[in-house]
């Protein structure tokens, strides 16, 4: 489809959705009635900007099922955010809603490779999360012979990839790191696997942990963006050129905002991705802020396919550390110790205060015990990885090394950061 069908189309489905939530949603129609904004004022794309922001905020306070479009009676699954820090955000699907997502879904994995005669293991848990059901259903839709493992118990995994011969997994990204390690340490030859392809996703991952991903597990690694309060996973994927996530810019529009001020950016230009439903019946969302930080390119791609693209997320806005008026990353943090040979995959990151000031801690894991001795050798390491971090933060860190195999290990979403200082 051409960019000029697409907009048409976009426009459409955007006069259709503003519409629907308007008249069935009364947190919108005060939102919209706050801002003196009628639905038939939306004469094109470009109107979208004086639409509300939609946040986190807004849909707890509305929570559980304030701002669905349709009575309760045409909503027939319901999913959920973990709801760790507050309150979970829930949200709703009609028969359609999920006939549209297996078929966004049955996409993004058909454009990072995945084909009928794949048997595709599914190490994401099953429940209120969208990963695990979000990936069965639009696997299924791809013709794969779906293995629904859900998380953990991972020796059985590993046995599972030997007897189905398993050549798809599904799981976050630390979680396949850890299914190498445990294969290593049962003497299974990776090697003598058939996974070709790995669907990553649940957690932001850097472009050195694809690398490590990639050698480790003899696989060609994908990375899919989803978000539970637009859809779930089916939102992007990358095909196989890994040049950006394709966007379905049928279903959603999606814009790069200044996290500062609102103000709409170009394309291309850095900034927070905010996201528009066109088409979902249940629980529409009217430029929700994602908190992610990316870029979106309408370039053409390599595939030929002619939607958007966006960068991988390099980090989100709630995730960055202001340490002495510094702003740190996560994923900056990950992209130096992914790239020293001896650390393992596995780290945390405290914060804290000392003195009244904010004090910065990582902690590695080594991949080897022959590199805690000698201590006068361990000291020169450690030294060089706090001068690597030093580089790219530009702050000095503490820096807390451990012994293989210490540090905790998830199946789920990896908990790095730990911030003491509140």
């Amino acid at each position: 489809m051409s960019r000029h069908q697409l907009k048409e189309l976009q426009l459409e489905r955007l006069k259709w959705t503003v519409n629907r939530v308007y008249n069935n949603v009364p947190h919108y129609r005060a939102k919209f009635d706050e801002l003196g904004i009628k639905p038939e004022a939306i004469k094109a794309l470009d109107d979208l900007k004086y639409l509300p922001f939609t946040t986190k905020i807004d849909l707890r306070d509305n929570y559980p099922f304030g701002l669905f479009a349709v009575p309760r009676k045409d909503i027939i699954r319901v999913h959920a955010s973990s709801g760790t820090t507050g309150r979970p955000v829930v949200v709703g699907y009609t028969a359609n809603d999920l006939k549209i997502w297996t078929d966004l879904t049955a996409r993004m994995v058909t454009l990072a490779g995945v084909t009928s005669d794949d048997v595709a293991q599914i190490a994401f848990n099953y429940g209120l999360f969208t990963g695990g059901f979000g990936l069965h259903y639009g696997l299924e839709r791809a013709g794969a012979l779906v293995v629904p493992a859900s998380g953990g118990n991972t020796e059985r995994q590993l046995m599972l990839m030997q007897d189905f011969g398993t050549t798809v997994l599904i799981s976050t990204p630390s979680y396949s790191l850890y299914i190498a390690e445990v294969a290593e340490k049962m003497g299974i030859d990776i090697s003598s696997l058939k996974l070709r392809i790995g669907l990553f996703g649940g957690e932001p991952w850097t472009e050195e942990m694809r690398r490590e991903i990639e050698t480790r597990l003899h696989i060609s690694a994908s990375d899919n963006y989803g978000l539970s309060e637009v859809m779930g996973p089916g939102v992007a994927g990358e095909c196989e050129f890994k040049c950006g996530h394709h966007i379905a810019e049928d279903h959603f529009i999606v814009e790069t905002i200044n996290p500062e001020t609102g103000e709409v950016l170009e394309p291309g230009e850095e900034g927070e991705l905010v996201f528009t439903s066109l088409t979902k019946e249940a629980f529409p969302v009217i430029r929700f802020r994602t908190k992610d930080i990316s870029r979106v390119s309408q370039e053409p791609c390599q595939c030929g396919r002619s939607t958007a693209r966006m960068r991988k997320v390099v980090g989100r806005t709630d995730d960055m550390l202001i340490i002495r008026g510094v702003n740190v990353f996560p994923s900056q943090i990950e992209s130096v110790l992914m790239a020293i040979e001896g650390i393992s995959p596995h780290y945390i990151i405290n914060v804290y205060k000392h003195n009244f000031l904010d004090e910065l801690e990582v902690v590695v894991e080594l991949t080897r015990e022959d590199l805690l001795e000698p201590y006068s050798k361990l000291e020169d390491f450690s030294a060089y990885i706090r001068q690597k971090l030093h580089g790219v933060l530009s702050i000095n860190v503490r820096l807390k090394v451990v012994q293989p195999g210490t540090l905790e290990r998830s199946a789920g979403k990896a908990k790095r950061v730990f911030d003491y200082r509140n």
